[in-house]
Parts: structure tokens; C-alpha cells; sequence
């Protein structure tokens, strides 16, 4: 794959201005030793913007993902590339010294290191803070993990289902006769990698302040329990617990195709309007059961039903019309197949597509942060196992004879 097929393939699926400067993070340097989801979602975002990623894996298997999943592509599935484009890869056995010496090599010009990997486990291959800190001072080290360095959970495996149970996201749910379920997407894995690129710009930032680097640590637990601060705020200042999803004039409604998701607020006498677009005889505002929100609250059950029923006997179509007609916030409940399908998702941009060596076009989400003047580019799709070893070894002063010596070793496979 050359640069001109990568620039054919955005020219096929534009998303953005051609950038007029350079892009945000040219020149730095990322050493990524993560894996599966949340660190390679962050990872591919700092690559998205400019920066060398050099993707760092296990000889013979690499980054998890890889096989997470059964496809026809095999390591080079849809699952891993869609989580790390942008990005050179070495396999590198980091479990032997020669091995543990190239990557402290690579690290010494970095400037960004970063892991996902459970509490201590860098510290245990040399590569902690501490340790590497010495080496380069001005390094921002990085670490996404499932519940920190401390504490009673430190050695616990961080995994995106278990800190939806943990934290209390999978407690609450629309009504107490739903099944305790998993979130259907890794809510938890995104929204910590996002913290963990959020966190590595503020270091960077930092350093071209003070000229030092520091430590970034960013966990699932407290991400998740972030992402509850208006309902957290409510139960320790007033002992009670906030549920949007029981919120009384919002739901999901089943309808003659398919299905409606309302939500009635953000505007004066919600019931009222929900009344007229729903085409009931009378204005359920007028029921002394419903007259405000607290009779609401109190009566959702009864309320909800009258809902269901009336959404029941016509389309979607016909009811979202309907809704939109009277200022009532609502929207189909769609497919993924069909949001991505959908006219809104091609004026954001936010299909992008790349040609692969071996797995050929390849269709993927853009970033979802765009800028005017330099915008998030597809320079490369994901490295296949150790594709580039030999080339990072050369930029970092390796002569053939020692990359020769490294892959006889095994170092490098």
C-alpha cells in the first residue's frame, strides 16, 4: 500500500478539508503497549491527529483483538483494524533482556508511553514510571487500568462488563422488572480510553510549560463513576437516586414496525403536547393522578401504559410525524446497519475508507472530533503482525547486522 492508495480511498469517502498545517500531534512519539479496547481506542486517536504510534505486541499472537473474534481475515480482522490504524507495529519478545533493551531504546526518544495492562505489570517488565522517568524526563507515561495502583480492587481484571457492575451503571435500569443486563456495547472501555487521551494532551501541555513529563492514570472504575455525577451528586447530598430512565414521560414504545423512543421534557406542558400528538381524547395533564410531575412519578406505571397502548396502533413513522409536530423530542429506534446507512451519518464524515495489504478496502468510523484547519487523516491502516520491525529499528540506529542478530534471537519475530 502506498500513500497515493490511502489518499485514493479518503478521495472515495471524503470526511473532512485537507488540513492546512500540520496536524496537532506531529512529532510526537507514542510507544503503545495496549491492547483489546480501551488503550487502542485511545492510541488510534492520538495516531487520527498526527502522532508516530509504534504499536508494540506479543510475538506469533499480538494485541488480543486479533483473534477475539472468528473472521476470514484472520489477525487482520475487522475488530483489530477498526481500533488500530494510524499506527507502525513491532512484535518484540519483551520477556527476554535483548528483547527489553530495544524497547527501552525506542523509549529513550519517546514521548509518550502507554498501557493498559493490570496494576503492576509494567513495573514487573521494567517499564514503570519510575523506572523509565530516569531514563527520559520528559516522557508522559500512561496507564489505563481497571481500578488503579491502590486500593482493594488494584489486582482486580479491569474489564468493561465487570466495572459496569461495579460501579453502579448496570444497577439502574428503566424499570425494576427488566433483568440486571450487559450494556450491549463497551461503554466502559471507550469512555476510559477518551479519559486516557484526554489526560495524555493535559501532560503534553503541561510539559511544554514546565519541560518535564508525568504520570497519567486513568481507570474504568473512576470513569464510570464519573460519567454518574449528576446522579452521584444527588444520592450524596440528598439520599436519593436519580434514574432518567424512569423519568415518566420517556420510554421506548413498541409501534405496528418497529419502535419510538420519546422523551418528554425540555419543554413547557410536555404531557399536554404528548396528549395531543398521541391523539387521546383528553389531556392526561387534567387527571388529578398526573397533574404534575411528582403525581407523575408516582403513578409512571398507569401513565406508561396508556402510552404503549396508543403507540401500539399505527407506524413509527406516523408517530415520530406526530411527535415532531408538537416540540416533543423523539426519534425511530434504528439498527447500527441502518444509523450508519443514514444521509446525517455521510454529511458528518464519519465513514472513512483505506485499502489493506492482504484484507483489502476497508470500511471504518472517522474520529468524531473535527477540526476546521487540521482534521483527523487516515495515513495508514492497521500494521499487520511485526510489519514494520525493521524499518523502527533502522530509524532508531540499528544496522542491518543487529537486526539480523535480534531476528536469529527470536527478539523479533
Amino acid at each position: 500500500m502506498t500513500m497515493q492508495d490511502i489518499q485514493n480511498a479518503q478521495d472515495a469517502a471524503p470526511t473532512a478539508a485537507e488540513p492546512t498545517t500540520t496536524l496537532p500531534l506531529d512529532g510526537i512519539r507514542v510507544i503503545d503497549f495496549t491492547q483489546v479496547f480501551m488503550g487502542p481506542s485511545c492510541t488510534q486517536m492520538l495516531g487520527d491527529f498526527g502522532a508516530d504510534v509504534i504499536k508494540i505486541e506479543r510475538p506469533g499472537t499480538g494485541d488480543t483483538s486479533r483473534t477475539s473474534y472468528p473472521d476470514k481475515d484472520g489477525t487482520d480482522n475487522p475488530i483489530f483494524q477498526s481500533i488500530n490504524r494510524n499506527k507502525r507495529g513491532m512484535t518484540i519478545d519483551t520477556k527476554s533482556e535483548e528483547g527489553r533493551a530495544v524497547v527501552r531504546e525506542l523509549i529513550a526518544g519517546a514521548d509518550v508511553v502507554v498501557s493498559n495492562f493490570r496494576a503492576g505489570v509494567m513495573e514487573r517488565m521494567g517499564f514503570g514510571y519510575e523506572q523509565l522517568r530516569e531514563l527520559n524526563p520528559r516522557l508522559v507515561w500512561a496507564s489505563g487500568t481497571g481500578f488503579g495502583s491502590t486500593g482493594p480492587y488494584a489486582k482486580l481484571g479491569g474489564q468493561d462488563v465487570i466495572n459496569q457492575a461495579y460501579s453502579g451503571v448496570m444497577w439502574r435500569r428503566s424499570s425494576e422488572d427488566d433483568p440486571l443486563a450487559v450494556y450491549p456495547t463497551t461503554l466502559c472501555d471507550y469512555t476510559t480510553g477518551m479519559h486516557l487521551f484526554q489526560g495524555i494532551l493535559l501532560a503534553l501541555r503541561t510539559r511544554d510549560v514546565t519541560g518535564e513529563g508525568q504520570r497519567v492514570d486513568v481507570t474504568m472504575y473512576d470513569s464510570m463513576l464519573h460519567m454518574q455525577m449528576q446522579e452521584a451528586a444527588m444520592q450524596l447530598n440528598r439520599g436519593f437516586e436519580v434514574n432518567w430512565g424512569r423519568m415518566p414521560l420517556t420510554g421506548v414504545f413498541a409501534t405496528t414496525d418497529s419502535a419510538v423512543c420519546m422523551v418528554g421534557g425540555f419543554t413547557p406542558d410536555p404531557l399536554a403536547r404528548i396528549s395531543e400528538a398521541l391523539e387521546l381524547d383528553e389531556d392526561l395533564t387534567l387527571r388529578p393522578e398526573f397533574a404534575n410531575l411528582e403525581k407523575q412519578l408516582e403513578n409512571r406505571s398507569a401513565l406508561q401504559a396508556i402510552f404503549a397502548e396508543r403507540f401500539a396502533t399505527n407506524s413509527t413513522a406516523h408517530w415520530t410525524a406526530r411527535l415532531e409536530g408538537v416540540g416533543v423530542l423523539n426519534a425511530p429506534v434504528r439498527t447500527l446497519a441502518e444509523a450508519l446507512d443514514d444521509e446525517q451519518t455521510a454529511a458528518n464524515g464519519m465513514i472513512v475508507e483505506a485499502e489493506h495489504p492482504t484484507a483489502g478496502r476497508f470500511r471504518m468510523l472517522n474520529a468524531p472530533i473535527h477540526l476546521s484547519e487540521t482534521p483527523a487523516t487516515v495515513r495508514r491502516v492497521a500494521p499487520r503482525l511485526g510489519e514494520h520491525n525493521a524499518e523502527i529499528l533502522a530509524e532508531n540506529g540499528f544496522d542491518d547486522d543487529q537486526i539480523r542478530r535480534l531476528q536469529e534471537l527470536g527478539v523479533l519475530r
